[in-house]
């Protein structure tokens, strides 16, 4: 896994364009800066009151951590430019102080290589180059803000047409998510596609009800697939039962349609479970099973789909 750090402007937009691309595993925002703030051994400790004030080095930034053979660093870099104005001093649009800038904080020599290469090729790029020095995650609200607030005036405006342009324009490097379901529809139609229930937690993270689900008590050999776009997830012979309500697995039995998120929702710090091709919410891991992994993966029955041998 590797880590880049991007600032192209207000950062619940960056947030969320770079949420898409197949291979980033974690986008935060946050507040970077390229030089010294403050006094000789004294650090300031930046707040989006602060920052906002365009008064301090600070940029809003998104930190990222992808895996580098799923997407290069250029192809983050190509998303990058093409989703913000690298040649505006200070500005994205309506949003103008230096804390918009368009900056590269980079992490190794060969980010700083392939970025200062990229920029070059950019007539009239002012996007700065610089080494990290620390990065600081914003406060807990500017995390998933367009997630959560799709229907403000700011998402709707502003952050939409820049996701149409991306999902348009770089759509080879984007997560199935974001490209549509295996029916060929797109996963904001979903709700014509599931029950109500389905819709709540597949795609708005709800739970069902304990000790209600389909598959609970279900002893049946196969395959329990991806509801949304039949991603196999799990083997019968990984399923035991927990005693706390819903389906439980000690593994998966294909990582790679298994996404792993930290979730502080609900004031609780767990790890959700996701379906990696389609981005469907699945359920929980906790670390607490019996089996020798040590794992329970703690899935909703209304996710699942049964393929018996």
């Amino acid at each position: 896994m590797e880590k880049a750090v991007f600032g192209g402007g207000c950062f619940w937009c960056t947030e969320a364009i770079f949420k898409m691309l197949k291979g980033v595993n974690k986008v935060l925002p946050g507040y970077a800066h390229s030089t010294s703030s403050g006094q000789a051994g004294e650090e300031v400790i930046p707040t989006y009151e602060l920052v906002s004030t365009g008064t301090t080095d600070f940029a809003e930034v998104v930190y990222i951590e992808y895996e580098p053979k799923e997407i290069a660093y250029r192809d983050l870099l190509t998303v990058f430019f093409g989703s913000h104005d690298s040649t505006t001093v200070n500005r994205q649009g309506n949003d103008i102080g230096p804390q918009y800038r368009s900056v590269i904080f980079f992490t190794t020599p060969e980010q700083e290589a392939e970025a200062g290469k990229y920029i070059k090729e950019i007539p009239g790029a002012v996007t700065e180059l610089v080494p990290l020095d620390k990065f600081y995650e914003a406060e807990n609200y500017h995390r998933d803000y367009y997630e959560n607030n799709k229907n403000a005036p700011y998402c709707q405006v502003i952050i939409n047409p820049k996701l149409d342009k991306v999902q348009k324009e770089f759509a080879k490097l984007l997560k199935k998510t974001y490209q549509g379901d295996t029916l060929g529809n797109p996963l904001d139609k979903w709700e014509n596609k599931l029950t109500p229930e389905e819709y709540a937690v597949m795609r708005e993270k709800e739970t069902e009800a304990p000790f209600t689900g389909e598959y609970l008590h279900t002893k049946e050999k196969g395959t329990y697939t991806c509801k949304g776009c039949g991603a196999e997830l799990f083997k019968s012979d990984a399923k035991f039962d927990s005693g706390t309500g819903w389906p439980s697995f000690d593994e998966p039995a294909n990582l790679e349609n298994i996404e792993l998120k930290e979730d502080d929702s609900h004031g609780m710090k767990r790890t959700e479970v996701l379906c990696k091709q389609c981005g469907a919410h699945l359920g929980h891991l906790f670390d607490d099973g019996p089996t020798g992994t040590g794992k329970r993966y703690c899935i909703n029955s209304v996710c699942l789909n049964l393929e018996e041998k």
